[in-house]
Parts: structure tokens; sequence; C-alpha cells
């Protein structure tokens, strides 16, 4: 049976009541504050100034300091306020975790099949902050390939693969895509972890990961377990779907009701 989940705005707008002239809404004035922000990694609540953002409770945002890199939730935001700045970290990043579009139940994940639902640049955001512009990384890559029905061919150690599929079996593989024949995929491990890779007819290369191991990796395992198990589910019950645009995107169902829905008070969602 085939079960959709589609997500859409509060109100409907009808082409036969449309305006003849639309007006392009103004973007709200920013607003500065000083937040109140939850680690849930560090159980720890801690202030921050905030001059970049318009802040709201529930927002997903990243800060500068010691616990850069660390995802944080606001809990309280204050208008009224007399601070030495010195004395205060910056809210540097807030993620996007807007998600309007139609979702496909694929085992342990939702998939969609349109590229702008959950595209990985927006993903991205929900776990890692911005690349700092002095952030510089460079990658190789050989010729070696391998079969994904035959995941040996990868080369990974009797070790390596026991991990990679504890990972797996754990939804550790929080998103995966397939654009055309480019991959991508977050694991996480210690941190999340970026891969990519190419799959053509049925084979992979250039397959990478940024923990920077220099042999196959735990995080690689798992992403092509997920990869295999997704594709199996898209040909068994969305083929259609997936060949008109040849793309896919999935996330787990934890990572989506973590970062999607928790602390949302409107929208709406229907399952069919």
């Amino acid at each position: 049976m085939k079960f959709k989940i589609g997500f859409s705005a509060d109100k409907y707008e009808h082409e036969d009541t449309a305006p003849a002239h639309i007006a392009v809404p103004e973007e709200p004035k920013l607003v500065r504050s000083v937040v109140q922000i939850h680690f849930p990694a560090r159980n720890m609540t801690l202030s921050y100034y905030n001059d970049q953002f318009n802040l709201h409770r529930g927002d997903l945002v990243f800060v500068d300091g010691k616990l850069e890199g660390k995802r944080g939730c606001v809990v309280d935001v204050a208008y009224n306020f007399k601070i030495k700045v010195s004395d205060y970290k910056r809210v540097i990043a807030v993620a996007d975790t807007n998600v309007t579009g139609e979702l496909h139940l694929a085992g342990s994940h939702f998939v969609a099949f349109e590229p702008t639902t959950m595209p990985y640049e927006k993903v991205i955001t929900w776990f890692k902050p911005p690349v700092k512009e002095d952030d510089e990384y460079i990658s190789g890559q050989d010729d070696s390939s391998f079969r994904l029905e035959n995941l040996g061919g990868m080369g990974a150690s009797n070790a390596v693969g026991e991990r990679g599929h504890d990972y797996y079996m754990s939804n550790k593989v929080v998103y995966i895509c397939l654009d055309g024949e480019h991959g991508r995929a977050i694991v996480e491990g210690s941190e999340p972890y970026e891969l990519e890779f190419e799959f053509k007819n049925g084979e992979i290369s250039h397959l990478t990961c940024n923990c920077f191991c220099s042999y196959p990796c735990k995080h690689e395992v798992a992403a092509m377990l997920q990869l295999r198990e997704t594709l199996d589910l898209i040909e068994k019950n969305y083929a259609a779907q997936y060949k008109r645009g040849s793309y896919f995107a999935a996330i787990s169902k934890g990572a989506f009701l973590n970062f999607v829905m928790d602390g949302k008070e409107t929208g709406s969602f229907v399952m069919n």
C-alpha cells in the first residue's frame, strides 16, 4: 500500500479569485534581541546576542564561541535589553526547517521526488553551521568503482563493514539524495558527516566522506546500504514518480520529526 504525506500552506489561493496585481511583501524589519538558547548535546541554556536574524521560540540556531558547531534551540527571545556587546557571543546561523511538498513512506525514511521539497542545501543547515570562508577543503578521487548490489567491492574491512551495518540499522543515514547520477548523504556519527558519490548503471564511483579516512569508512558503508534499500523501495512502489525527474531525496523519520515537526504550531499534513 502506498502512503503519501502532503504539506501545504494554511491558506489556499484560487486562480479565479487571484488579484490582478500582486504586491511583493517587504522583508520584515530586523529586530535585535537577546535570546536564550538550549543546547541538548550539552544540556545547557545560555544567552546570546542576535543582530542578524528575526528569531522566534523553536528556531534551530548555531552560535560562535565555545559551543560553535553545536546545534541549539531558541527557548526565549527578549527585545528590551541593554548589554555590553563584548560580553556576549552571537547567533551566526539559523536552520531553514520549512518543508512544503509531497512525501512518501519508504521504510525507515520519507522520500520526495521534487527537488524543491528537501534539497541538500536546505537539509544540511539542520545539522551543521555554514562553512567558514577560511575553511578550505580539497579532495582527490581515483577510478575505483563497485556494484551497489555487491558492497564487498568497496574493500571495507570486516570491522568497518559491521560498524557500517550497525549505523545503517540504527538509521544513522539521516539523509540521502540522488539527482541524476550525482548523490549526496548525511550520516550522523560523533558529528554529521557529508558524503558524495556517483551512481550510474548500478555502479558506484567517486565515493568520498569528509570524516577524512583514507580507506572505506563505516559512514560510506551505511550510506550505500541505505541507498540500496531506498532504491529497491522506490522501484517497487514509486517507479513512475522517480522516472519523471530522475531525482529523489530521503530523510529518516526521526530526523524529520525532530527538525520539521518539533515545535511547529501551525501547518497541516494528510495521509492517504
